[in-house]
């Protein structure tokens, strides 16, 4: 007979954990169980929350990837719970995204795929950004320009152009995810690249990288030589 979280002792409770130790001395899955609030006839939260972690190799940043749909598919989470999982990963990058006072330097492709992989390293699906910078290489703005399939999206070179002479922007750089995981260009990535290039270029804007992002990892245009 499982063990339901009231009749644990109050060290592997998770809620009393927090109040008595603190966030940080919980596990990924105790945080997730609270998350959850209760399991099913079979399973505690905590059970659950170690099981949804386990079949996504106890790694958050996989289970961050998970749809709504896909988490209902566990006994006993159910719209609620699977909107409230959601919804606690959002405000997590959301808290990441929060607007700095100082600029951010583009100094190097890590530093914009630093800026970048937050909002493209856990889709499903692939979805296309630019950064907008200045003169100094400073940032001033991250836009989203469009959002497609688990294999491809749009790259509309004339809305970008629109965008960044609309910005008043010296340069710019292009990128977009890979949901697989997988960052080697394909023939048409460096085909799309040379063509933005070339229409930036009419307008006196410099495509300054296209960085393709994947799992925990980046591919510069700019590091590889391909601009």
């Amino acid at each position: 007979m499982n063990l339901k979280i009231k009749s644990l002792a109050e060290d592997d409770r998770p809620r009393e954990k927090l109040l008595s130790l603190g966030r940080h001395t919980l596990s990924d899955a105790e945080l997730l169980a609270i998350i959850l609030a209760s399991g099913n006839k079979d399973e505690s939260a905590v059970q659950l929350a170690r099981r949804i972690l386990a079949d996504h190799k106890n790694d958050i940043n996989e289970l961050a990837k998970l749809s709504v749909n896909d988490l209902k598919k566990y006994k006993g989470v159910g719209m609620v719970k699977a909107i409230n999982v959601a919804a606690a990963f959002e405000l997590g990058r959301r808290r990441n995204d929060f607007d700095k006072t100082e600029k951010v330097k583009i100094i190097a492709s890590v530093t914009a795929y630093q800026l970048l992989q937050k909002r493209l390293s856990d889709l499903p699906h692939e979805e296309v950004w630019i950064l907008h910078l200045n003169r100094a290489n400073q940032v001033i703005r991250e836009e989203n320009m469009s959002k497609g399939g688990i294999s491809g999206t749009v790259i509309d070179n004339r809305l970008i152009c629109k965008s960044a002479l609309e910005n008043k922007s010296v340069s710019i750089i292009l990128a977009h995810n890979h949901p697989s995981g997988e960052i080697v260009p394909s023939q048409e990535d460096k085909e799309v690249t040379k063509k933005l290039k070339e229409a930036l270029k009419l307008f006196d804007i410099t495509l300054a990288d296209h960085l393709i992002i994947g799992d925990k990892k980046y591919f510069s245009f700019a590091d590889g030589n391909l601009l």
